[in-house]
Order: C-alpha cells, then sequence, then structure tokens
C-alpha cells in the first residue's frame, strides 16, 4: 500500500472533532509513509488533511478538474495537482492512484464518491480497502441505512460488511494493512457476467 484516498467535505462542519480527525489522519498517513490523494481543494476538511500531511512531509497528490479551480480554490502546496477533464475522471484517476479509501465526514460530494468506490468493489472493478472514519457518529445514520437495505435484501450482507470502519485513523489504518481481498477477478469491466 502507497496511497490512501480520503474523501471529506469542502467544510469543516460544526464539530471541532472533525477537523481534529482530518489532521489526526493526515499524521496518521505521513507516519506510515502513506501518500494522500483527494480532491485538490485548500478548503473544508479536505485542506486540513492535506495541510496535515504536506507540512508532515508527506506525499500530497491533488485532482481536481479545471473548472472546479476557483470554486474550490485549488491547493497549490501539494506534491503533484492533477487537473482532470471532468467529474468522472476526477474520480476515475482518484481510484487509479489510490491503494484504498476513506470517508471522513463530508456531504454529497463525499458520499458520491464513497459510494461509486463501494459500488466499484462490489462489482468486483476492484479489490481495494474501503473505510469510514466515524468521528462523533457522523455516519451512524448512513451505516444505518446500509443495515435497513440489507434487511429489506436490496443489499447483500457480504457486501454490505466491505466497508471498514472506526473511530480513530490507527484503528482504520491497521485495518487497512490487514485487510485481504474478498474475490481475487482481475477487476475489469468484461467480467461482469451479460444479464
Amino acid at each position: 500500500m502507497q496511497r490512501i484516498c480520503v474523501y471529506t467535505g469542502s467544510n469543516v462542519g460544526r464539530r471541532v472533532e472533525y477537523q481534529q480527525a482530518a489532521y489526526a489522519l493526515g499524521r496518521e498517513l505521513t507516519a506510515r509513509g502513506l501518500g494522500l490523494v483527494y480532491g485538490g481543494g485548500r478548503a473544508g476538511l479536505m485542506g486540513v488533511v492535506a495541510d496535515s500531511v504536506f507540512s508532515a512531509g508527506g506525499e500530497v497528490i491533488g485532482v481536481m478538474p479545471r473548472n472546479l479551480f476557483p470554486r474550490e480554490i485549488a491547493n497549490l502546496q501539494v506534491t503533484k495537482l492533477y487537473d482532470a477533464g471532468s467529474m468522472h475522471e476526477r474520480k476515475a484517476m482518484m481510484a487509479e492512484l489510490s491503494d484504498g479509501f476513506i470517508a471522513l465526514p463530508g456531504g454529497f460530494g463525499t458520499f458520491d464518491e464513497f459510494f461509486e468506490m463501494l459500488t466499484w468493489a462490489q462489482l468486483g472493478i476492484h479489490h481495494k480497502p474501503i473505510g469510514i472514519l466515524n468521528i462523533a457518529h457522523y455516519f451512524d445514520p448512513l451505516l444505518a441505512l446500509i443495515e435497513h437495505a440489507v434487511t429489506e435484501g436490496f443489499v447483500k450482507d457480504e457486501h454490505a460488511h466491505m466497508i471498514i470502519t472506526a473511530e480513530n485513523p490507527g484503528d482504520l489504518l491497521d485495518a487497512f494493512a490487514a485487510y485481504t481481498p474478498v474475490s481475487e477477478d482481475t477487476g475489469k469491466w468484461d467480467n461482469i457476467p451479460e444479464p
């Protein structure tokens, strides 16, 4: 494992614990020799985690479509900033550059990115760990919704259990280090059976 992709908000949220956790995750990544891949902005929690890694001497790779540079305020304190052509290219590039995915508190963009990687894992497109850093129980309602989807027969139990959850960065990254993929498929779209 060389790099971890972190999905999180362009806002800091209402609790100081969110910022503290983003900072702690950045330090933990750097201490373990893991680089950061993220959305490339300097605002909100994404800026906190990036600054934490960068200031500790770690690798920070940002990926941002050029049309978002003014809105998200591109972070120039990065090892490398990729200009993606679109949001779809951004997500694909972030996935390609990363060996695992972590969601911190965030909004619709965070949910979108997290669920896309979870869906890709469900389909066998990748076999990388996917985790939630559940700071101040932010993700409890989301996890309850996923369990409800299992109960109602829309999500298989084994797919719901692909999500690794922890309340502190060290425990989450320990679980990532011990992660073993469920399947050893090549992870290509052409492995998906025809309906």
